[in-house]
């Protein structure tokens, strides 16, 4: 049985909305159309040349990518490129390709909750949280109607607050109007001063839910036109980059890098750090973290898990005391791919779901031991 990508792209967008994605980022439907049939998906981490023939041979419909295809503006689609090639072979065998990149990366479950429960990471909080977007409503209501108004708002949407809904305070006042020629008052009358008892009723309201708070603020509300304040804040929203958290028990770096290569399936990792420091509380970050180093550390890290480390910033660690393991990053946004799975087998049954064997582009030449001091 197939299904539209519509379908598919619409519970995409509930696990991984797109509003969370960086401005810079590109997630989204990449190449199809939301009216193409599939009954078949291939997850990757990302799209090549080899993967379109991939999804082609084994009759997929739906490309799912965390990296996105087309990343940088295009002014031409030319076939003799790998990106262009990528996109001809889409169209030419109705594939649409789809990524979740940034906004995979912040979200609950996302790429570096996949790897922190990995770990068995416990505790786990978001490492670097993500500025909320949040504004603060404040609406004037008058006495006989603050539930209701109170209500409505909480039921849009508004005065959530981590495991908490319906936040609001309220403050006793006196309001005061004038209605002009014209006016259709719920109290009062043309040409007569008014005054009212009413309540300053104040909310957090995500900015990506305003619109729907408002309308119901104003269905719910009893005066033909509304009072209301929105002030844009900087309080601090619930996704974020990275994640930290304890391990079960403290164990050497040495063993902890150890246990995290076979974990991940890596013929390597690199570490920086004492090999036989105790590290107990651990931060990740699926795919390039080291810009994370100095909020790791502050944030109590014993070692910051990620992938592309550069040489300065692995100085930077060491400077401060903090550990690397850079299992690289491709292996370290890998789990994910778990996640998307289970995700697309719960909610779409009917379709049968599977993963590319690896894109990634290294491969790592072994020596006998470890690399030391010495270079020849």
């Amino acid at each position: 049985m197939s299904v539209k990508a519509g379908r598919i792209v619409s519970l995409l967008q509930q696990l991984a909305p797109l509003h969370l994605q960086e401005d810079w980022d590109n997630s989204g439907l990449q190449v199809g159309s939301l009216s193409w049939q599939t009954d078949k998906i291939l997850l990757a981490l990302d799209v090549t040349q080899e993967v379109v023939e991939y999804a082609s041979k084994e009759k997929c419909g739906f490309i799912l990518s965390h990296h996105p295809l087309i990343f940088h503006k295009l002014s031409r689609i030319d076939a003799s490129t790998p990106v262009g090639a990528c996109i001809a072979g889409a169209l030419t065998n109705r594939i649409c390709i789809y990524a979740m990149h940034t906004n995979l990366d912040v979200i609950p479950g996302g790429v570096s909750d996949a790897l922190a429960a990995l770990l068995q990471l416990q505790d786990i909080q978001v490492l670097d949280k993500d500025r909320g977007d949040y504004c603060k409503l404040a609406v004037y209501v008058p006495d006989s109607h603050l539930e209701q108004v109170r209500t409505a708002l909480g039921d849009a949407g508004a005065g959530w607050m981590g495991n908490y809904s319906h936040c609001t305070f309220a403050s006793p006042g006196r309001g005061q109007f004038l209605p002009r020629e014209g006016a259709n008052p719920w109290l009062g009358q043309q040409g007569q001063l008014e005054e009212v008892s009413e309540y300053k009723l104040e909310t957090l309201v995500q900015r990506s839910q305003l619109a729907a708070v408002l309308a119901a603020m104003k269905k719910a509300h009893p005066y033909e036109e509304v009072a209301y304040d929105i002030v844009p804040l900087e309080n601090k929203g619930e996704h974020g980059l990275g994640r930290i958290g304890h391990l079960p028990q403290p164990m050497a770096l040495g063993d902890f890098a150890a246990r995290l290569a076979k974990m991940l399936g890596c013929p390597a990792v690199k570490v920086c750090g004492e090999k036989a420091r105790q590290v107990s509380k651990v931060a990740v970050c699926g795919g390039s973290g080291g810009d994370l180093v100095t909020l790791a550390h502050y944030s109590g890290a014993d070692v910051l898990v990620t992938g592309d480390v550069g040489h300065h910033a692995a100085l930077e660690a060491a400077g401060l005391g903090l550990s690397l393991v850079d299992p690289g990053h491709y292996a370290s946004e890998f789990p994910v791919i778990k996640v998307l799975e289970s995700y697309l087998q719960d909610n779409l049954k009917e379709i049968a779901i599977i993963k590319y064997p690896g894109t990634d582009p290294f491969w790592i030449q072994t020596v006998q031991g470890e690399m030391g001091e010495e270079r020849p």
